[in-house]
C-alpha cells in the first residue's frame, strides 16, 4: 500500500513539473510575440489558464492512467470542459493585452 501512496506522490511531482514547464513556454511564446515579461503585471492570469488547463487534462484523462482507484472518479462533463477550456484560452490571449 505503500509503494502505491509514494507513486502518486512521484506522479504528482511531475505533473508538478509538467505544469512549470508549460508555463516557462507560454513565457516564451509571449516573448517570442514581442511581449516584454518584465511589464507584464497579469502574469497570473496565464498562470490560472494553465492550471485550468491541466486541471481538465488531469480529470478527463490523467486520473484513470495512476495507480488510485478511488469511488470519486468521474469525468468532467463536456459543458464543463468547453466553458473551461474556451476560459483558459481566452485567458492566455488577454495576458499581453492587458499591458
Amino acid at each position: 500500500m505503500l509503494y502505491l501512496l509514494l507513486g502518486e506522490i512521484l506522479r504528482f511531482i511531475l505533473l508538478l513539473i509538467f505544469v512549470g514547464l508549460s508555463v516557462s513556454l507560454l513565457g516564451y511564446s509571449y516573448s517570442f510575440l514581442g511581449f516584454n515579461l518584465n511589464n507584464i503585471h497579469y502574469g497570473w492570469l496565464a498562470w490560472i489558464a494553465i492550471i485550468c488547463l491541466f486541471f481538465v487534462l488531469y480529470r478527463n484523462k490523467l486520473q484513470y492512467s495512476g495507480w488510485y482507484i478511488g469511488k470519486r472518479r468521474e469525468r468532467l462533463s463536456k459543458t464543463t470542459t468547453l466553458i473551461l477550456v474556451a476560459s483558459s484560452i481566452l485567458l492566455m490571449i488577454i495576458t499581453p493585452l492587458l499591458n
